[in-house]
């Protein structure tokens, strides 16, 4: 039987868009592997493989306390990109290694070390979603003759056409639930992307790698930040800038208690994020965490741990998903953290003069990229209850149900 259309699957070395690669390069033998999938997939195509070189884990090696050697477990180091290899030749499936280096320097390691030293705490995997894994890729694939590509990601796509709109949802493993990094998805990206993985769980996932005689059915997640070697992001912020002939600005400042008593002082802002406890160096009868940072002033604000909780927050840069726009008050669940659970709230359009700035200027705004975003606006966020350490920099994503109704940048 002829193939219909070409998938590019982004392989990462992982698990899972390995598994991923074993069941469509199994639908295109004429397999019976459909029935773990969606049922999208079933059209015998050809698949390629695909795997992002992003970043060079050697580059840093050495200096302030960064590791010699890159630990393992990490996403998209150079021993992934030998899995991923290693999976297509024993799929029998074309495989490439895409080298998009200075464009993840650009859209996310810049972005990530001014948002810090902002005294902001970034998402970088959102932002490399947005901008690499379903913006580049998607190009790349094209450029093959590919009509599609499919990952590894825990999530659910469908088309509703009552909405005439593509809807992004919960998978049934929600323990692997990965729509909080994927809001930043267009209408357009959506409907050219697959999540064969969406229906399944990660044991499931791991029986079909060994039925598929995969060599890493057993490799364990990826756990940390991929261009951050042993994960401390104080020592790749110094030798990065130091790397680029940058100093490390002086944001010292005061150490404030909530009443503006001031009890300390701080050696950067860039040491801190809401909610953190340790490292403030300041003796206290009962626990401090930060309540707030204050880029123009230096200021860090810290309190009880009963004060870093609020009903409200504001989101900018918002992409919407299950909806065109928000014209009006919306009851949906939000989620401030990847591991936060789900909270309900009302959110509203938002029009002040931050995010009036956004729109003026979008082009200033991080990660901003309005080809990428249906409606760039604001909204702002009610709490049913409060919530603990809403943090600026972080993504606030909005559920109905198991729906993905769009997603911001808190600010």
């Amino acid at each position: 039987m002829a193939h219909t259309e070409t998938i590019a699957v982004a392989m990462s070395g992982g698990v899972d868009s390995s598994t991923v690669a074993a069941i469509l390069a199994w639908d295109a033998a004429g397999g019976d592997e459909t029935l773990t999938t969606d049922s999208s997939t079933a059209s015998l195509p050809k698949v390629v493989g695909l795997t992002l070189q992003l970043w060079d884990q050697t580059r840093l090696a050495g200096k302030h306390g960064i590791p010699e050697a890159p630990k393992a477990g990490r996403c998209c180091s150079l021993d992934d990109v030998y899995d991923a290899r290693r999976v297509a030749t024993h799929l029998g499936i074309p495989y490439y290694v895409v080298k998009q280096e200075e464009r993840f320097e650009q859209d996310v390691v810049r972005p990530f070390v001014d948002e810090y030293l902002a005294g902001r705490t970034p998402i970088p995997c959102s932002l490399c979603n947005n901008h690499l894994k379903f913006d580049q890729l998607l190009k790349t694939a094209r450029s093959i003759g590919a009509t599609r590509i499919a990952t590894g990601h825990y999530a659910v796509n469908e088309y509703d056409s009552a909405r005439q709109r593509w809807i992004l949802k919960r998978p049934a493993d929600l323990a692997k639930d990965q729509t909080y990094f994927l809001f930043g998805l267009t209408q357009e990206q959506l409907a050219h992307t697959l999540f064969p993985l969406g229906r399944m769980t990660k044991p499931e996932v791991r029986e079909v790698a060994r039925r598929h005689g995969l060599a890493l059915a057993e490799k364990p997640d990826s756990q940390e930040i991929c261009f951050i070697p042993g994960g401390d992001y104080k020592q790749f912020l110094t030798a990065y800038l130091e790397e680029q002939g940058r100093e490390m600005p002086d944001t010292a400042g005061e150490l404030v208690a909530s009443n503006g008593e001031v009890i300390g002082r701080h050696d950067g802002i860039s040491s801190f994020t809401v909610g953190q406890r340790k490292g403030l160096k300041v003796a206290s009868p009962t626990p401090l965490y930060v309540l707030n940072i204050d880029p123009a002033s230096h200021r860090v604000t810290v309190g009880a741990d009963t004060e870093l909780a609020t009903r409200t927050l504001r989101a900018n840069r918002v992409n919407w998903i299950s909806i065109p726009a928000l014209t009006g008050p919306m009851r949906v669940k939000i989620k401030i953290r990847h591991r936060h659970e789900p909270a309900w709230a009302m959110i509203e359009p938002l029009r002040d003069e931050a995010s009036e700035a956004s729109l003026a200027n979008p082009g200033e705004a991080l990660g901003a990229a309005t080809h990428r975003v249906e409606v760039d606006t604001s909204v702002l966020a009610i709490f049913d209850e409060p919530q603990r350490a809403v943090t600026p920099g972080q993504s606030a994503v909005f559920y109905d149900g198991d729906e993905v109704v769009g997603g911001g940048w808190i600010f």
